[in-house]
């Protein structure tokens, strides 16, 4: 019993430590400084933010743009992915489009869709489309040049139409992969959507963090970095069980 209760403790250990170790340090070095604050007075702001509903409103914002900006770059990306990967002409008819734009930062793109969307949802979504479409769709094409090429001599024999192959031979055979280019996906997609908050769209979790910036409100600033990462983790852990799930549904071994 005690071997299992220390095992459950152990990895909270150091966070435990580090957070006593900054509250020292903040409440007897750093107790004049106007950047930093004890995690205590963050636990007390995030309270307050949790009490006023700010945290939810902003945090609903954020994962509703994040979500709509991920699941319109999945349907576009691996629709694309899925092309390219059956189609080596169409690959190399494109090849140089994609060289050409999937280098271009995401954040760059923020005064163009500023003039073309303004403040607001659409802005935000779009280039969080934006960023997480390359890698779902160059990790798409590449799950599926790995597919195992019986597979698709059987599908040829069988006179199946590419949308059968796709969705019967090729989607069942590139599960793992592509969970693990939608797990990616998710995290862009909630980084571009923050970072976007921070640097022009006055909505959303980033927004917040930058106003208790400058508000010279450290507690406060501590408290929406400290819950963007804990939003980022369920989001995630969610994503994991949700491809879990998927391979047991579809006897995929996982």
């Amino acid at each position: 019993m005690i071997e299992r209760v220390l095992s459950y403790l152990r990895p909270w250990c150091f966070p435990i430590i580090a957070l006593g170790g900054y509250e020292w340090y903040a409440r007897t070095i750093g107790k004049n400084s106007d950047a930093i604050a004890p995690p205590t007075a963050a636990a007390r702001a995030f309270a307050m933010a949790l009490m006023d509903g700010s945290l939810w409103s902003a945090t609903a914002f954020t994962l509703g743009a994040a979500a709509l900006g991920l699941l319109l770059a999945a349907v576009l990306g691996i629709t694309l992915g899925l092309v390219l990967g059956l189609s080596k002409r169409t690959a190399r008819m494109t090849f140089f489009s994609i060289e050409v734009f999937r280098p271009v930062p995401s954040v760059a793109l923020i005064p163009l869709a500023m003039l073309v969307f303004g403040f607001g949802l659409a802005l935000e979504f779009s280039i969080v489309a934006f960023a997480c479409f390359w890698p779902l769709m160059i990790l798409t094409q590449a799950a599926v040049l790995q597919v195992e090429p019986r597979l698709l001599e059987v599908s040829h024999v069988l006179g199946l139409s590419p949308f059968q192959r796709a969705f019967k031979i090729i989607l069942p055979a590139i599960v793992p992969r592509l969970f693990v280019a939608m797990r990616l996906g998710v995290s862009v997609a909630l980084v571009v959507a923050v970072t976007v908050e921070v640097a022009a769209n006055p909505n959303g979790m980033g927004y917040a963090m930058m106003i208790a910036q400058q508000s010279m409100d450290p507690g406060m600033m501590l408290a929406w970095l400290f819950w963007i990462g804990v939003v980022g983790y369920i989001i995630n852990a969610a994503a994991l069980r949700l491809e879990l799930w998927v391979q047991r549904k579809m006897g995929v071994p996982a």
